[in-house]
């Protein structure tokens, strides 16, 4: 396979928006400043990765509203919302306001899961009825039936009380902000019901091996696959696929020894399966050739509609400005994505 068989249509890259815990509007302000640097550079969408009780983004309807102010035109999406921390419904007012603030940009990424801390923390966080909710599936169709208007409660009208300002449906509602929401999926069966619920897909760099399936590539191919086949008759999914990339070209001598350790060190996890099923996807790096190469030959890659390139949180700003410029202006050239003006 050849790169002239490519036509990369959307790029995007993913950044955890790092701080240090003695000063962090410096990082939430710089995450602002590569945002609108990304959008110079023509990327199609910018994504945040929501964190919780570390140190980077939380807060993410906060900050996809100050990101709809600061950029006009790319694409605002998180990856993911993890939603056992959200209450669907506060959670859509917020991204309507942003939606609506960003003139339609939003492209939120859900997922579910029971909370992962142990029982102390999780009455910290959570409040002692933590046990008795559901993090399954409902959770993300009630934010969608929110998103798409339903309503949830009646009202009784009476005259003579003009200006009533009561609303059916949580509000703002932002058209065809439901139909921008995406599902972060790493297992088969999770890209089914994705697809079957007519959502996007979202993919990264960790995974899992099923039907016997240990390569990373194969296997993400495989589950892209089945979400395809998922899919309702005539929607035709949109599959973002998120992965590291490390840029040599242009690099500095030191920013090139400091991407060389950062490889090896994740290098190890790659090499094994984690727990039952859990599989990890090697780092990429290298020249421009090295990677369109190594891309081009990827089967998940081929299967992907949109790539999105995820920023080493271990990095610093010049670091993550260089990988930026690079892929814009070298690498998904000649994969055949032209920047957005």
């Amino acid at each position: 396979m050849t790169a002239e068989n490519i036509a990369l249509k959307h790029l995007g890259f993913l950044h955890i928006a790092p701080f240090a815990p003695e000063d962090p509007g410096r990082g939430l302000k710089e995450a602002v400043e590569l945002f609108r640097y990304a959008e110079s550079l023509g990327f199609d969408s910018g994504w945040l990765r929501t964190r919780h009780m570390q140190y980077g983004v939380t807060a993410p309807g906060v900050m996809l509203g100050a990101l709809s102010q600061a950029t006009e035109r790319i694409e605002l999406g998180n990856a993911v919302i993890p939603l056992e921390f959200e209450n669907p419904f506060s959670l859509a007012e917020d991204l309507g306001v942003a939606d609506l603030l960003s003139g339609g940009r939003l492209r939120p990424g859900v997922s579910v899961h029971p909370p992962r801390f142990d029982d102390e923390v999780n009455d910290a966080v959570f409040g002692p009825g933590w046990k008795l909710e559901n993090y399954g599936y409902e959770r993300i169709e009630r934010l969608l039936d929110l998103l798409r208007g339903r309503k949830i409660r009646s009202l009784r009208r009476y005259e003579g009380f003009g200006g009533d300002m009561d609303s059916e449906t949580i509000q703002p509602l932002s058209p065809g902000l439901s139909e921008r929401i995406s599902y972060g999926s790493g297992s088969l069966r999770s890209a089914e019901w994705a697809g079957a619920t007519g959502l996007g897909l979202l993919v990264s760099n960790i995974g899992a091996t099923e039907n016997g399936i240990r390569d990373f590539d194969e296997a993400q191919a495989a589950l892209i696959t089945r979400y395809r086949d998922s899919l309702p008759e005539g929607n035709s999914g949109r599959v973002t696929q998120a992965r590291v990339v490390v840029p040599t070209d242009g690099a500095s001598s030191d920013q090139a020894a400091r991407y060389g350790d950062y490889v090896r060190k994740r290098m190890p996890r790659t090499r094994q399966v984690l727990g039952e099923k859990t599989i990890i996807a090697p780092d990429r790096t290298g020249s421009t050739a090295e990677i369109v190469d190594q891309l081009v030959n990827d089967p998940s890659f081929r299967e992907a509609d949109e790539f999105v390139v995820e920023l080493p949180f271990e990095l610093e700003p010049a670091d993550w400005r260089h990988i930026l410029h690079q892929w814009a202006t070298a690498i998904a050239p000649e994969l055949g994505w032209s920047a957005r003006s």
